[in-house]
């Protein structure tokens, strides 16, 4: 007694921390002053898809980066092999791919004009590029007189790493300095820089921010004593011919403001340098009187006056054709500091608030619908014990909210899809138990023997079914991003979370429900459970399942083959996350379908498709992607704003209620990785179902779920449902799902060989699947009313994840009755005949056997 009393405290404890942590998000403003705020403070953050804002993925220009810094070296190892009379001749610069995580290489090769120069070679690179751990940051590859120069391979991956962390503080500097609240600036990838700016409709100002590398150099005007001699131009196509080498860094500028001439009144860029780079501009302007100095920022030069005295005080002016606006940028990214490398837009994402503020309404609405609908049903099913663990499934959804609040997660539209999921997913834990202390009361068992022995048996189908789904799960969080990463880590604690209020709190209330006054421990009463649907469950049973076993098998097998049919043509509608290209959601309430047509016509927009959307004056329009030019990525964010700026002139009152903008480097690996995940799942998944049952069960598992998976897809073909970011979360959702009810019954079915190995199979196969025929259509009920509120009310932005889901709830279920069955069936008839057993022996059987052997 006294063990089990701490037990029940320790339970008590986590549900109460649970709760804890959950409450600040419900309670009200006046409870909260009188609360600390530090614990008030702590609440879920909504995600820009539930309250507005902007999303935008910079991808770093790595060529750009491998390029300089190899320019740089090779230019020194020249220079001291020049100081050693070291001849050479012919240097080249090439690009080249390499199978490796640097995709691309830079190479600077030269020729000698003496191989025995090439040791000097290589030891004044090691010299020039030697690392603090001893390492070179060059490889110099030599055949014969030919010497190719690139950098290290783990040079170049920690010259990225670096890289990208400076960049995300400059970025960070940035919006900081615009004063927006709240900007999270993250590293996403390996080359990449996830920016999210809450409350931001129209980041088009930050772009142009974020997409200047504001790279600032100073060169002299080229002589005839300059060595090596580039050439650049300003704003009106002028060229200036410059020394390569750089005369003073951008770096030492430690202040700049964008303000108005005393002398001109034309806008100018002032700037302050620090006393290092003071007292070199000093200097070189002293050394240099009657020269031009030129100031070049990101490869334009903005200013080349002639030097006529020296400059000290670390002071200067940088003039141009600015406006005010222009130059207080320019400013702002000066003293900020420069990107060390160029980044690009590659996505951008972005909610406005009153589509986040529906998009809040119709998922608490549909949440709350289906909540209900899943706690009444599980009532009427089994009384006061669906009364019990509707309870618990309400102590669960509080746990899982309290988890994310602790955890700091960001609750999306697709979380919102992930807890309704997940209530209708952990009901099945408790109809599991249930149904085994039905059974075990049939059996004429005690109240309090018939919930040990059902918990009892019902816990290792629950782990096995709940890990299976983790399985799936985990590759959401793996390759999933941004919402489809919170939809996962929502299933994820849901699942774990239902496992602990299935099995140990429901546990604890009901052992306590039959100890109450009514009943005490010694009471031999069996347990009641009577109600309507539980006396037509009953009815069901006697089913042969197996009959039919040759007409449902070719069915599925057709309806596969049609699915397949259906993908090849007319094929999947995929969104932009497949396809790249921008997507926008607009309300112009001045404009009709034919207006609107014929202002992005006007304005070169041709490939541009409108279709009406919704309401009146809302539109969608779709762009494809470009591919032409060298700056695509930049391109395609170039033409969302080209798109915007045109509409806006059309129609000053329209409002651009969403835009989706995926640039060919994302959706260009976005299919690999989502078929690469579905692999893994389905690996993994046999993995483990191998590792518990035999492989003829683990097949019959895989092999269903296979067919499920077609024919889901079909039903995307055919409905012409957006196949996007979240249709694939519903696809490993799909098999987590299916997977799940299908090792309900092959653990039945295993449980059932053991205890009479003689009887026939096909009795056995339908024995099983008739006794666990009420849990599983319990449960597929109960998850299609947690679902449907959410396909018919949650809107278009969950429309690719509930309806579908759906769908797959119904063909999953009859799959599990029908198909599975039959495949097990035919597998196991196999092994018969090849004289197998159906089943490994236990330790315990082998033990016996070798008992009898003298």
């Amino acid at each position: 007694m006294a063990r089990f009393s701490f037990r029940g405290f320790v339970y008590v404890l986590i549900v109460m921390l649970g709760l804890l942590s959950a409450a600040p998000n419900i309670l009200p403003q006046s409870v909260k002053q009188q609360l600390p705020t530090w614990y008030t403070t702590n609440t879920l953050s909504l995600g820009l898809d539930l309250r507005g804002g902007s999303h935008l993925l910079l991808a770093a220009d790595t060529n750009a980066l491998f390029e300089k810094q190899l320019s740089s070296f090779s230019s020194d190892v020249l220079s001291e092999l020049r100081s050693q009379n070291v001849r050479y001749t012919r240097t080249t610069h090439s690009l080249s791919s390499k199978a490796s995580s640097v995709d691309s290489v830079e190479r600077v090769v030269f020729t000698l004009r003496s191989t025995d120069d090439a040791r000097k070679v290589k030891d004044i690179a090691y010299q020039i590029s030697a690392q603090p751990n001893g390492t070179s940051a060059l490889d110099v590859a030599i055949k014969q007189n030919t010497v190719s120069l690139t950098l290290n391979e783990l040079y170049a991956e920690q010259l990225i790493k670096d890289t990208l962390s400076r960049s995300v503080e400059v970025v960070r500097k940035r919006l900081n300095e615009t004063g927006l609240t709240e900007p999270s600036v993250t590293l996403q990838g390996k080359d990449a820089i996830l920016v999210q700016m809450p409350g931001m409709s129209d980041p088009t100002q930050v772009k142009k921010l974020l997409g200047t590398t504001a790279q600032m150099t100073f060169h002299w005007a080229a002589n005839s004593q300059s060595e090596q001699v580039m050439n650049k131009q300003d704003a009106a196509g002028n060229t200036y011919r410059l020394e390569q080498k750089v005369a003073l860094e951008g770096e030492h500028i430690t202040d700049a403001a964008g303000v108005l001439s005393s002398e001109t009144g034309q806008p100018v860029v002032t700037f302050r340098l620090d006393s290092a780079g003071a007292k070199q501009f000093a200097t070189m302007t002293r050394d240099n009187i009657g020269r031009v100095l030129a100031i070049v920022l990101d490869d334009k030069v903005v200013t080349a006056p002639v030097i006529n005295s020296v400059i000290p005080g670390g002071r200067g002016e940088i003039t141009g054709n600015f406006t005010l606006p222009e130059a207080s940028n320019t400013a702002l990214m000066l003293r900020t500091g420069a990107l060390p490398v160029p980044l690009s837009i590659i996505e951008e994402r972005t909610v406005g608030p009153d589509l986040g503020s529906d998009a809040i309404q119709t998922g608490v609405e549909s949440g709350v619908i289906g909540a209900l609908l899943v706690l009444a049903f599980m009532v009427a099913i089994y009384g006061r014990w669906g009364a019990i663990a509707s309870f618990a499934l309400c102590i669960n959804m509080a746990l899982v909210f309290g988890a994310l609040t602790l955890f700091g997660a960001t609750l999306t539209l697709p979380g919102i899809a992930g807890l309704i999921l997940t209530m209708g997913m952990a009901v099945d834990a408790n109809i599991l138990i249930n149904e085994r202390i039905r059974e075990e009361s049939k059996k004429g068992r005690p109240a309090a023997s018939a919930i040990e022995v059902g918990f009892e048996k019902a816990f290792a189908t629950i782990v096995d079914s709940n890990f299976t789904t983790l399985i799936a799960v985990s590759l959401l969080f793996m390759f999933g991003s941004g919402p489809i990463k919170g939809f996962a880590i929502t299933i994820a604690l849901g699942l774990v979370s239902s496992v602990f209020t299935a099995v140990a709190l429901t546990k604890m209330l009901m052992l306590k429900a039959v100890k109450s006054k009514k009943r005490n421990v010694r009471d031999r009463t069996p347990m009641r459970f009577s109600s309507p649907l539980l006396r037509l469950s009953d009815k069901l049973s006697g089913i042969n399942f197996l009959a039919k076993r040759k007409i449902a098998l070719s069915i599925s097998v057709v309806l596969t083959v049609l699915s397949i049919g259906l993908f090849a043509k007319p094929g999947l509608h995929y969104g932009v996350d497949f396809t790249g290209g921008t997507m926008i959601e607009l309300t112009a309430p001045a404009l009709s379908t034919d207006e609107l047509r014929d202002v992005i016509e006007s304005n070169g927009f041709d490939q541009v498709a409108i279709q009406e959307y919704g309401s009146e004056h809302h539109y969608l329009l779709r762009a494809p992607v470009l591919d032409s030019g060298e700056e695509v990525e930049n391109s395609n964010a170039e033409q969302t704003d080209g798109l915007k700026r045109a509409i806006s002139q059309a129609d000053d009152h329209v409002s651009f209620d969403k835009i989706d903008m995926v640039g060919p480097k994302v959706s260009g690996g976005f299919a690999e990785l989502s078929i690469l995940a579905l692999l893994i799942a389905g690996g993994g998944m046999l993995a483990y179902l191998w590792a518990r049952f035999e492989a003829h069960f683990a097949t019959a598992a895989l092999l269903t779920v296979v067919l499920d998976l077609t024919k889901t897809i079909g039903f995307f073909a055919l409905t012409g449902i957006e196949f996007n970011l979240t249709a694939v979360a519903a696809l490993l959702a799909l098999i987590g799902y299916s997977i799940n009810d299908k090792v309900v019954v092959l653990d039945r079915i295993r449980e059932l060989l053991r205890l009479d190995p003689a009887k026939s199979l096909a009795n056995t196969v339908n024995e099983a699947v008739n006794s666990t025929l009420s849990r599983t259509v319990f449960t597929s009920v109960t998850t299609l009313l947690a679902l449907l509120p959410m396909a018919l009310f949650g809107g278009d932005a969950v429309e690719s994840f509930a309806v579908p889901m759906v769908f797959a709830v119904v063909i999953g279920t009859s799959s599990t009755l029908f198909i599975t069955s039959t495949l097990l069936y035919l597998l196991g008839s196999r092994r018969e005949k090849q004289g197998k057993a159906q089943l490994k022996p236990t330790a315990e059987e082998i033990r016996a056997s070798l008992s009898h052997i003298p």
